[in-house]
């Protein structure tokens, strides 16, 4: 088949490798990026909002279908575009990508479904807001702004004084484009990201993931995109799975369809294990980064065929997973991220070649034979290991083969999976 991923970073790799598991596959990847030419994925200079542009190339090139990668064309409709132009496109149109865009509408499908989250309030006004902190919260508290926010619209407040100032941020500076915020509890607990892939009121789950949110060492600092991820997550027992799946994708997935919304893509829980049981932290509408970077790995049915009979809505008789060993990735980023960060020389692509273990690039470009640093996150390095000591050595012997100076890392990635 001739498949075309929307989307540039290492989530997209991730994809595209998976899909050329398949030899018979052609895979194409818009805009993408240098660093996934070394990996030999063909890279299209149309970015991810140019929809006409992603159609015309889909149709020109006799594309089979399309998978979109990155949440902001989900929200902006590009399901909707491909689908007015006949074209098979893997991902929620519009309608159902509210279900990352607003985080209202996703708690209020929630309560529909009778899907245990936390209890929240929801403010446009900076002065109710600012009442509510005041007179009633209870902290720490979590604070979240209503639209996308590439992961870094999330903030836990310890006490007042910053969640005013959070607040305040959002939506009277309108951080990330912000008009509400939604204040919930916070929940302590255990957490765990679990994927499914949806076919309308089907539905096919992936093994748990962990993914490691905050910047430095032992989860301090501000939130990330992410600093690597872990799967499958061996503190937290099959039965806790199973009952994740039937208490939260099932009447998620059911309730959608209830709802009218016809859901073919890919729903993603971030989901904690509570004192009080297992609880939704958010929702989004598609493959996470970087749990997709561990998660896909793992996989060993064809992931083009699987895709190809939801397209068509075709019931999938049986999906193979790794059963062994674990998947570990850690995400090198630019020094100052998430805040400025520095751009630099991050080594040459000979250097990047040669490594032994699975690398997804995100924000990188190449000149004169190098690869210089093009944003926050830059490149994962994953390996699949017997177990999580064997892994972590194996990736941060890599990482510590790279030039460093433009480069920072966790090294802890992994540490709450056991």
């Amino acid at each position: 088949m001739k498949i075309l991923v929307v989307g540039s970073g290492a989530r997209e790799d991730a994809i595209c490798q998976s899909l050329l598991k398949n030899d018979k596959n052609v895979v194409f990847c818009a805009p993408g990026n240098d660093g996934m030419k070394l990996n030999g994925i063909k890279t299209i200079s149309i970015n991810e909002d140019e929809f006409d542009h992603l159609a015309n190339f889909a149709l020109t090139n006799n594309v089979d279908y399309t998978i979109v990668g990155p949440e902001e064309p989900l929200v902006n409709g590009i399901v909707d575009f491909f689908k007015s132009r006949k074209l098979l496109i893997f991902g929620p149109t519009k309608e159902g990508a509210q279900v990352e865009g607003s985080k209202s509408f996703t708690k209020k499908l929630m309560a529909d479904a009778d899907i245990p989250t936390a209890s929240y309030q929801e403010f446009t006004d900076l002065q109710a807001a600012t009442t509510y902190l005041n007179e009633e919260a209870a902290f720490p508290i979590v604070i979240k702004a209503d639209g996308l926010a590439a992961g870094k619209g999330v903030y836990i407040s310890p006490e007042r004084d910053d969640a005013l100032s959070k607040v305040t941020d959002l939506l009277q500076g309108h951080k990330f484009n912000t008009r509400k915020v939604v204040i919930e509890d916070f929940l302590e607990g255990e957490e765990f990201s679990l994927m499914a892939f949806v076919d309308h009121k089907r539905f096919y789950p992936m093994p748990i993931a962990q993914d490691y949110k905050k910047i430095f060492e032992d989860d301090k600092g501000p939130n990330t995109g992410g600093m690597g991820a872990v799967c499958p997550v061996q503190n937290i027992s099959l039965e806790i799975e199973q009952t994740a799946i039937e208490t939260v994708i099932k009447p998620f997935v059911n309730e959608l369809y209830n709802q009218g919304i016809k859901y073919t893509g890919i729903v993603y829980a971030g989901l904690i294990l509570t004192q009080d049981g297992i609880k939704v932290i958010e929702f989004n509408a598609r493959f996470g980064d970087p749990e997709t970077e561990v998660v896909l790995p793992r996989l060993q049915s064809d992931l083009s065929e699987m895709i190809n009979q939801m397209l068509h809505h075709k019931k999938i008789n049986e999906i193979t997973w790794s059963t062994t060993g674990l998947n570990l990735g850690v995400f090198a980023v630019s020094h100052g991220y998430p805040g400025k960060q520095v751009v630099g020389d991050l080594g040459s692509t000979d250097e990047f070649r040669s490594c032994p273990l699975t690398v997804n690039y995100a924000s990188v470009r190449k000149e004169n034979h190098r690869l210089i640093s093009n944003g926050g996150r830059l490149y994962l390095v994953q390996t699949q290991a017997e177990d999580l000591d064997s892994a972590q050595v194996q990736v941060y012997r890599e990482l510590g083969k790279m030039n460093q100076l433009h480069i920072y890392y966790r090294r802890d990635i992994g540490k709450n999976s056991i």
